[in-house]
């Protein structure tokens, strides 16, 4: 048994032995014997591995490995060469968006899940980011592109791949299931024999979802999440994880067996990789999004903070951050060893089916509008009875902040973007900037016409020499980067800033979004106006550690803040 001791080999099949039963309680003896022997080829790499705990310097860029590139050179050494020349240690992680071959959906049709896309680069340019930076890697665990080997090789019967794709089965009772796109739920393809097989493709007729009923697709995709890791991954990003398993008669969303395989991942990775952090994406509800932290030390150590971008947009919007306030009073620091995913752009959309149950249909219609205004457009979804609602918005983040008109005037979008950015940087957990809002990147409205490919509009790619030359010259690009630097600089020497640090909302003014942060000796109350008002706080007295100047007491301007320590 490579790389176990006999003794460790056990210890550790008795920790999975009660999380693979709830899998597959007929088989779970063999199935808990192939997973420790695939653990023990993977420990002697995994256990040279080091990490690096989350804390106030933590911050995490999310982009593509080719959002910027050069000709004659690796997308992936062009991104290391930016970081290292303009960004520097402000950020501290990258979160790397699929970077393996692909045939759709930007790289979510995943081809090979071992392989980097030559296109971007190779192993070799992966782990030399690695070293500087502590690097997130995506894992798209529930399809893989209609042209994987895997799926070829389930169409053409090949024994080994037997069972690891879902073909349509009257027997198998669908009515419940909880769809995010209007696509048909199976779609057509041709067996080998010349047979039509209809297989299930929950995000379209190019990803196909694999079956982790079968025992072998969970060992598969087992070895892939720790050759991660093993590849330097410091945390993996499980993308649309609460749809992993299917179940007929059920929503086949968050089904308990979904928890269980986060759970034996977890076991996995606490004993072969101690630090190595699971982040669970499922752009639900809030109250079924906190339920994949489990009892806050067996499943993900982080969960997207799904309501969090569509609430800060809200109270610009809106110029209230009531709503915010309100929904902001139930979060707080989860366990040592998990905490909140904070975010307000991404590679998707502005998701809206967070904010089901804290805003009313006419406040969201508000955001729809706001965002067509832009000439921006929205993503649907399909419920069980065929009913379609509003999904996500798509446009760039810092554009949605705005009313057209404001979006023309760079002085006026940098401010709100940076207002809104404070409220990302000053509310428990962890903050992750999307690489197009760090660099103050316009909607890619022809892209998004072009390819009728909605999300388009925020995945722009920059060739480097124009984006270096505009970051000194553009004031919207200019404002938005070094804005964001200098307040992730501030950032990173605030230890009431830490994940771990406590949050209290703060009820100043509706106009004002306000949580005091305590933790490592220090209080800061973080301070949002969300309006174009001049809002005096006259109770709030002591240092601006933004500005470091004395706050006698706060007036914030239109769109100011401010991170204050008490007087």
């Amino acid at each position: 048994m490579s790389g176990l001791a006999d003794g460790s080999a056990a210890g550790f099949a008795a920790r999975l032995a009660p999380v693979v039963a709830e899998l597959y309680p007929a088989g779970a003896e063999r199935v808990v014997a192939q997973l420790v022997a695939l653990a023990g080829r993977h420990a002697e790499r995994l256990g040279r591995r080091t990490s690096r705990p989350l804390d106030q310097r933590t911050a995490v860029l999310i982009t593509y490995g080719d959002t910027v590139t050069r000709d004659g050179e690796a997308p992936l050494a062009t991104l290391h060469g930016l970081l290292e020349d303009r960004v520097g240690d402000v950020v501290t992680d990258v979160h790397l968006l699929p970077m393996y071959p692909w045939t759709s959906d930007d790289g979510f049709g995943v081809v090979d899940h071992r392989r980097v896309d030559p296109a971007l680069g190779t192993w070799d340019d992966v782990e030399r980011l690695a070293e500087d930076r502590t690097l997130w890697f995506d894992f798209v665990a529930n399809h893989t592109s209609s042209a994987s080997p895997w799926f070829r090789g389930w169409l053409a019967g090949e024994p080994d791949r037997a069972g690891f794709y879902l073909a349509e089965d009257p027997a198998f009772d669908t009515l419940r299931v909880v769809r995010p796109r209007t696509t048909p739920l199976f779609h057509p393809f041709v067996r080998r024999d010349g047979s039509v097989v209809q297989a299930w493709t929950t995000f379209g007729p190019d990803q196909v979802d694999v079956d982790v009923r079968t025992p072998a697709v969970l060992l598969e995709l087992t070895d892939v999440l720790l050759g991660y890791v093993g590849h330097g991954a410091g945390a993996v990003r499980l993308d649309a994880i609460g749809f992993l398993w299917k179940e007929s008669g059920t929503t086949c969303l968050h089904l308990p067996q979904t928890h269980a395989v986060i759970r034996l991942w977890r076991v996995l990775l606490d004993a072969l990789a101690p630090g190595a952090l699971l982040l669970t994406e499922t752009n639900v509800p809030h109250a079924e999004n906190v339920s994949y932290f489990g009892d806050g030390s067996d499943e993900a150590n982080l969960v997207y903070q799904f309501a969090l971008p569509p609430l800060v947009l809200h109270s610009f919007v809106s110029g209230s951050a009531a709503r915010l306030r309100g929904w902001a009073d139930r979060i707080g620091p989860v366990s040592p060893t998990a905490t909140w995913f904070n975010f307000l752009a991404s590679h998707d959309g502005i998701g809206l089916r967070p904010t089901e149950g804290i805003l009313d249909d006419d406040e969201r219609a508000a955001l729809v509008d706001r965002v067509l205004a832009h000439g921006g457009r929205v993503g649907l979804s399909r419920g069980p009875d065929g009913s379609e609602k509003v999904y996500e918005l798509n446009l760039t983040y810092l554009d949605a902040l705005c009313t057209p008109a404001e979006a023309a005037d760079p002085a006026v979008l940098v401010a709100k973007g940076l207002a809104a950015h404070s409220i990302l940087l000053g509310v428990v957990g962890v903050p992750a900037v999307y690489v197009h809002s760090l660099l103050g990147t316009r909607p890619d409205l022809v892209g998004m016409a072009e390819t009728g490919i909605n999300r388009r509009v925020n995945r722009a790619r920059l060739d480097a020499d124009v984006l270096l030359d505009e970051l000194d010259t553009d004031l919207r690009r200019a404002g938005m980067f070094d804005g964001l630097r200098s307040l992730l600089a501030v950032r990173r020497e605030q230890p009431a800033l830490a994940p771990a640090a406590t949050q209290q909302t703060l009820d100043l003014d509706d106009r004002v979004f306000a949580v005091r942060r305590r933790g490592g000796g220090q209080t800061l109350v973080c301070v949002t106006n969300v309006t174009a008002d001049r809002v005096p706080l006259p109770g709030l007295t002591g240092r601006d550690v933004i500005t470091g100047g004395a706050v006698e007491p706060l007036v914030l301007e239109p769109y100011g803040f401010a991170w204050v320590e008490p007087a």
